[in-house]
């Protein structure tokens, strides 16, 4: 007995394309951090971040269905019950992400906003050395 699966696509060009661009951007702005001859890659690397949250946040809203948070985004109820039924050796199957990795990557986007929005505050001169510490 074999079992046909269905092909199902759901991570689409503009959602694959921001991953890596944001892991690029990421990882080129770690690396340049301490630098201050690299301060300039490391800023533009810190807007082109910002500029790619954005357009996540709005694809997140409008884009393509698997791309759409309302399509994995879910309530705490639902997020519980994935763990437990996870941690009992029997998790629920989902088609793109499930809902703790929703969490994560709700968690990573508002992150890389708190990243973006102390760094422009840090190159700014707004809000002191506690924004830089938390940068």
């Amino acid at each position: 007995m074999t079992e046909s699966k269905a092909k199902i696509l759901v991570w689409d060009a503009p959602v694959r394309v921001f991953h890596w661009l944001l892991v690029l951007s990421f990882a080129g702005a770690y690396l340049t951090s301490e630098s201050e001859r690299w301060r300039l890659v490391h800023v533009s690397l810190g807007y082109t971040m910002g500029g790619l949250v954005a357009f996540r946040i709005l694809w997140g809203l409008v884009g393509t269905r698997y791309a759409r948070f309302s399509n994995f985004v879910r309530g705490p109820a639902t997020v519980i019950r994935y763990v437990q039924a996870l941690l009992s050796g029997k998790p629920e199957h989902h088609i793109g992400h499930n809902p703790a990795g929703a969490v994560a990557i709700v968690l990573l986007l508002l992150s890389s906003v708190a990243i973006v929005a102390s760094g422009w505050a840090v190159y700014n001169d707004v809000g002191g050395g506690l924004v830089e510490e938390l940068h």
